[in-house]
């Protein structure tokens, strides 16, 4: 059976410029067990740093991967690696996605006006690695849909805290 693959979407709406919101989600000071920004995520190991950047300008993260730990609403974790393939600061950034929902995924930041707000659209396709997840998933569908629509309303409200406290 081939895992289905997940098409995410999800528009955030933040309280900040787009230089500020890229600063926040580019922050490598990353521990493992410490929770980001984002209720519900935390570190799950140490950042990875895989080589060079290949992208001049990038700040480098190209050549990173980070490992993060999401705990859902219904009560399991997924643990998701993140490796940036594409960094174009403070405008947009590309990833592959490994360990527990292998993929790709980006991020565009786009300002609304010169000192913000800004809208963050996210896209995730990716494909659960988990058996049991892949074996529910022709009838759990619309549930882990539903629970990663909740994971993402938390985020926002996490990073529009995190940017007015900032």
């Amino acid at each position: 059976m081939t895992p289905r693959l997940f098409d995410l979407r999800s528009t955030w709406h933040l309280p900040a410029p787009a230089g500020k919101v890229w600063d926040v989600l580019t922050d490598l000071d990353l521990r493992p067990g410490e929770p980001v920004w984002w209720p519900g995520c935390t570190v799950a190991a140490p950042l990875v740093r895989t080589g060079p950047s290949d992208a001049p300008g990038a700040d480098g993260l190209t050549g990173i991967t980070a490992f993060l730990r999401f705990h859902t609403p219904l009560g399991y974790s997924l643990t998701v690696s993140i490796h940036p393939t594409l960094s174009v600061p403070p405008r947009e950034l590309a990833f592959d996605a490994g360990g527990d929902l292998e993929g790709r995924g980006g991020i565009v930041l786009t300002p609304e006006g010169p000192e913000g707000p800004t809208t963050m659209d996210i896209r995730w396709t990716v494909r659960p690695t988990r058996r049991w997840m892949n074996l529910l998933a022709p009838v759990a569908a619309p549930v882990f849909v539903a629970a990663h629509a909740h994971t993402m309303r938390k985020g926002e409200q996490g990073l529009a805290k995190a940017l007015d406290e900032g």
